[in-house]
């Protein structure tokens, strides 16, 4: 499994303050679905724009990330936020540190597409979610026109599918309504959104853990 210090180098690539993609289409797409005083779990927070928007929202949220620094750069961005973001470090391939059914929501905004033991993954996001909790996630899409448009352009191919990303998983609209449904959730509804046919577009999912 990747260590702490390859999330790290990560992260030194990135630059601090970068908006993540489509963060206004996520941003609307979390908040509508979080009601004020509702536990949320961000997992894979980053930065922790998303955290951030759900703390001004009325939220009470938990961040978690496996690597350090974006925690750093998240701890800078809720400065001042009252209660202040509890924020924590997580190993990549362990439990994550939260009680059983102990939130209200888990939030992974393009978090799922990095992460090796996809089932595994899941079955902690159950775990920590109170009966009747939601998942919402969301994914870079990659329905028949995106993977034809990249099949057509040699270099757009290679950089998509570079072996040296850290995307280890490329999920279609159907394919991550299979494994949520065969993973224990229910009400699973996945919808396409982002720009137009071809082009980056991007998995907005939201499903329940049932009731027993």
């Amino acid at each position: 499994m990747p260590s702490r210090a390859y999330h790290e180098s990560l992260w030194e690539g990135v630059p601090a303050g970068l908006e993540p993609p489509d963060f206004d289409l996520r941003r609307r797409f979390l908040l509508e679905r979080v009601a004020v005083g509702e536990r949320v779990l961000d997992v894979g927070c980053g930065e922790g724009w998303f955290a951030v928007e759900l703390a001004r929202a009325g939220a009470t949220v938990i961040g978690i990330d496996v690597a350090e620094e974006p925690l750093r750069r998240a701890r800078e961005r809720g400065a001042g936020l009252r209660p202040e973001l509890d924020l924590r470090l997580v190993d990549a391939d362990g439990p994550w540190p939260l009680d059983d059914a102990s939130v209200d929501a888990v939030w992974a905004g393009e978090t799922i597409e990095h992460v090796a033991d996809t089932g595994g993954w899941l079955a902690q996001a159950r775990r920590v979610l109170r009966p009747g909790g939601r998942l919402l996630l969301s994914t870079p899409a990659h329905g028949r026109l995106r993977v034809l448009a990249l099949a057509l352009s040699r270099r757009a191919f290679a950089a998509h599918f570079d072996p040296r990303a850290d995307h280890l998983r490329f999920y279609t609209r159907s394919g991550l309504t299979e494994l949520l449904d065969e993973l224990g959730f229910q009400e699973v509804s996945v919808r396409v959104a982002g720009g137009p046919t071809g082009a980056r577009r991007l998995l907005l999912a939201r499903a329940v853990r049932s009731r027993w």
